[in-house]
């Protein structure tokens, strides 16, 4: 993780690491009611999650819009492709893991505008902060990054599919496809 944080500093200006809010975990369902509030909802509870910076600093200021990414997508730099390529851009969530705010095996967080759209989109996509967000899960190793609302829908189906069966057994089933899907870049761009 050292080297990959001096070569993204190396090639490029800005942090290594990016830091976002995400959401996480929802557990109001089992809270008796009038015990959890919050200011705003916003589906789980917020965490700041922490990736290597693949992107141009500022890439993701381009007018506040939100875009789906592409495998020719402009504001990625040279090292990030590699590490998006390879997944390992997804190396310091390690540090969300220890923290307690992800598990190594979920449904991605997602950022909180995104969750708040897509929840509205996607039939059932609040069901998936049932359990802790994960660095890889099942939709990561059966389907590619999300390029439309259809696509999320098929992650989603997936996502639903894990928070049905998880187990201890089923985290170590996915976290061993894990690597060959790395290995082999199988739906990374």
């Amino acid at each position: 993780m050292a080297a990959i944080a001096a070569l993204i500093k190396l090639t490029s200006s800005g942090p290594a690491i990016y830091k976002q809010e995400r959401v996480g975990v929802d557990r109001r369902q089992s809270r008796p009611a009038g015990n959890f509030r919050r200011s705003r909802d916003i589906g789980g509870r917020p965490f700041t999650i922490y990736k290597f910076r693949t992107m141009r600093q500022n890439g993701d200021a381009d007018g506040d819009a939100q875009v789906w990414a592409s495998p020719d997508d402009p504001r990625v730099t040279g090292v990030g492709r590699v590490l998006r390529r390879y997944r390992l851009d997804e190396l310091p969530q390690l540090f969300n893991v220890l923290r307690g705010d992800m598990n190594v095996v979920g449904p991605r967080p997602e950022q909180p505008e995104i969750f708040a759209s897509l929840k509205s989109e996607v039939e059932q996509y609040h069901v998936r902060q049932q359990v802790l967000p994960g660095i890889t899960g099942w939709a990561q190793i059966n389907h590619h990054y999300d390029t439309s609302v259809d696509s999320v829908r098929r992650k989603v189906a997936y996502d639903l599919e894990y928070v049905g069966r998880r187990s201890a057994a089923e985290d170590l089933k996915i976290m061993a496809k894990t690597f060959p899907v790395m290995l082999m870049r199988k739906g990374a761009w």
